[in-house]
């Protein structure tokens, strides 16, 4: 009997997102959802994220409620126009009157004695006594775009969001079933700018310090193997910051990347050990082989400085929107055949 030929399976390949944090940079993310989502022979299945890229993952799954992959690019649309209408350059709190006094000034301002005492004086503040309060238009601009009711009972996508337990110093992955505004919110908290975000008696802080973003969720859960990395914060930088500012820019930038770059090493070496042999494959058990893609921002972002992650300006945002959309065609166009066949990352060299 002749052996039938091969049918390739239809429909879109499954992909799952990790969203890297970085405050108004995540409207770069911004732009590759948008380019994604008009590309049907994807399907976005699961999404693990921190910070911003916490905010873009809910309200795309908002969106995908309200009316599937137009929904969604819809409402990524509206949140972002909201943190434009929040609060200027300090939605994702910027904590320097400086900043906002000589923002688009000349540099030289910024190497001035009285520049830095200035900046030494908001860095001694904490946000219990600058923002006693606790005022945040986050969670305004998040409140306004997501009905957390229906991400807890309908979401279409598996959600991974990470927080950092400020008395245990342990990441803990907040569910969809289980998420609102304050889940978003504790995601989100840099501990300069924010006070901590309690749930059930718990302070917590940005999920970016131990996981940005988390990606061992996806790996004992029914989510699709291919998971596209996307991140807000450079690896390399040409120059060597000098400056005080320019060195804790830069510190925070490897901070941030220090986690993913560790799972990054890790996924690596399972791969290695099942190549050969020395592991089996066990699909949705222990051990289970993952491909792994990236859209960095090594370049598209390389001109931007860390202080710029504040910066909501509506022009500012809409053209991180446009390099996103940019770096996601370069991406689909280079890669995008690699999903479901091989990874497009030398997990043995990594990013960028």
């Amino acid at each position: 009997m002749p052996i039938p030929p091969f049918k390739k399976k239809s429909g879109p390949k499954g992909l799952s997102l990790a969203l890297q944090g970085g405050g108004a940079h995540g409207a770069f993310e911004w732009g590759i959802l948008d380019r994604l989502l008009e590309e049907e022979s994807f399907e976005i299945r699961a999404i693990t994220a921190a910070s911003a890229g916490a905010m873009n993952a809910v309200c795309l799954a908002q969106g995908m409620i309200d009316d599937g992959r137009a929904g969604a690019r819809k409402r990524l649309d509206s949140f972002w126009r909201q943190v434009n209408r929040q609060g200027g350059r300090n939605v994702f709190g910027d904590t320097s009157i400086w900043t906002n006094a000589f923002a688009g000034g000349a540099d030289w301002i910024k190497n001035t004695p009285g520049w830095r005492m200035a900046e030494t004086f908001a860095l001694s503040l904490s946000p219990y006594e600058f923002n006693p309060f606790n005022l945040n238009p986050l969670h305004d601009a998040l409140e306004a775009e997501v009905t957390f009711e229906q991400i807890r009972e309908k979401s279409p996508l598996k959600l991974f969001i990470a927080a950092t337990a400020v008395r245990t110093s342990k990441a803990v992955i907040f569910r969809e079933a289980e998420l609102t505004a304050r889940h978003i919110m504790a995601s989100a908290c840099l501990p300069q700018v924010f006070q901590a975000v309690e749930i059930d008696g718990e302070p917590y802080w940005d999920g970016g310090f131990l996981a940005n973003p988390p990606l061992w969720p996806l790996f004992y859960e029914d989510t699709p193997d291919d998971i596209l990395v996307i991140t807000l914060n450079p690896f390399v930088r040409d120059e060597t910051p000098k400056s005080p500012g320019e060195i804790m820019d830069r510190l925070n930038e490897i901070t941030f990347n220090a986690s993913l770059a560790s799972e990054l090493r890790a996924i690596g070496f399972v791969q290695k050990l099942l190549d050969e042999g020395l592991l089996k494959d066990t699909a949705r058990g222990r051990y289970r082989r993952m491909l792994v893609h990236a859209i960095t921002a090594d370049q598209p972002l390389a001109d931007l400085s860390l202080a710029s992650k504040f910066n909501t300006e509506w022009s500012f945002l809409t053209d991180l929107k446009e390099r996103g959309r940019t770096a996601a065609e370069a991406w689909l166009v280079d890669c995008g055949n690699c999903v479901g066949v091989r990874s497009s990352v030398d997990l043995k060299v990594g990013f960028p």
